[in-house]
């Protein structure tokens, strides 16, 4: 029995009520043990729902957003490393460019001139050094990041290859169970159907036997025939007694033919014809004994 959100508000309020009072304590274990089995049917209800295939989808998802984002970090550290290389080459450029100047105003005698482009150019080599330090650490960043953007590529190319083996096994396991349960009509759809055909059986069975019981009680003459047509037991066995003298006679009849007998036995066939027919029209002859009419 399920816990509705009205009760579990009322039952909030009994303990603050009780606890305001002083009359109880809280109702601490009670309120654990509730939370413990909401827990638990919330597990439940999840590892129902839950599909294996779309939670390695969505972790595989996951891996290449990750990758992704350690694939653009190297590219900001490359875009940061040549924009070092641009400012070093500039700032080389221009070192080389003082260097030039000093010595033509030592040439042309202007010392101070040539103190002035050497100090400049003494200032513009720190910053060099400093650029320098600074595109050997983001050198070694780069070199870092790719190493791991490299390895990680690898796992992440190896954990789509088992999940694409671990979703194929589990399809083909849930194929297999499915047919499994539709053979011994344990699943639910066939479970419908199979109680439908034993429904069916049992009502034809039921049917059978009422029929076999209605014939059995009109034979032995419990029930009586209203069309007529039901014969009684006497008659029934005369029918059959004379039946058997018609088929003993055409059987020694045809043997008599196949074996080309005498015409004793012929005769003598003839004779129990003929006797046939005269007990069949004295039958059919009308006598003067009372005959039991059917009431």
């Amino acid at each position: 029995m399920e816990v509705g959100p009205v009760l579990w508000v009322l039952l909030q309020s009994l303990e603050l009520e009780s606890v305001r009072r002083g009359r109880a304590k809280p109702m601490s274990g009670v309120m654990k043990r509730m939370g413990m089995i909401f827990r638990a049917k919330a597990n439940k209800a999840l590892d129902r729902a839950e599909d294996p295939r779309e939670t390695l989808d969505y972790s595989y998802q996951k891996q290449l957003e990750l990758l992704q984002k350690v694939r653009r970090g190297v590219a900001d550290v490359a875009t940061s490393r040549k924009r070092l290389e641009l400012q070093l080459n500039q700032l080389q450029s221009q070192s080389g460019k003082l260097e030039d100047q000093g010595r033509k105003a030592l040439a042309l005698g202007r010392e101070d001139l040539a103190r002035e482009a050497l100090s400049r150019r003494a200032a513009l080599q720190q910053q060099v050094t400093d650029l320098e330090t600074q595109h050997s650490t983001l050198q070694g960043e780069e070199e870092k990041l790719t190493l791991a953007a490299q390895r990680l590529q690898a796992k992440v190319d190896a954990f789509r290859t088992k999940k694409e083996t671990i979703k194929a096994t589990y399809t083909a396991a849930q194929a297999q169970t499915r047919i499994g349960e539709a053979f011994s009509g344990i699943s639910e759809e066939m479970g419908d159907v199979g109680l439908a055909i034993q429904r069916a059986e049992d009502k034809t069975a039921q049917l059978q036997a009422r029929a076999g019981a209605i014939d059995e009680l009109l034979a032995s003459g419990a029930l009586d025939d209203q069309s007529g047509m039901h014969k009684d037991d006497i008659q029934a066995e005369l029918d059959r007694l004379s039946g058997g003298t018609d088929v003993e006679l055409e059987l020694q009849r045809m043997k008599a033919e196949l074996a080309g007998g005498s015409s004793s036995d012929r005769q003598a066939i003839e004779g129990g014809q003929g006797q046939g027919q005269t007990s069949s029209q004295s039958q059919q002859q009308p006598q003067d004994t009372p005959r039991f009419d059917k009431q």
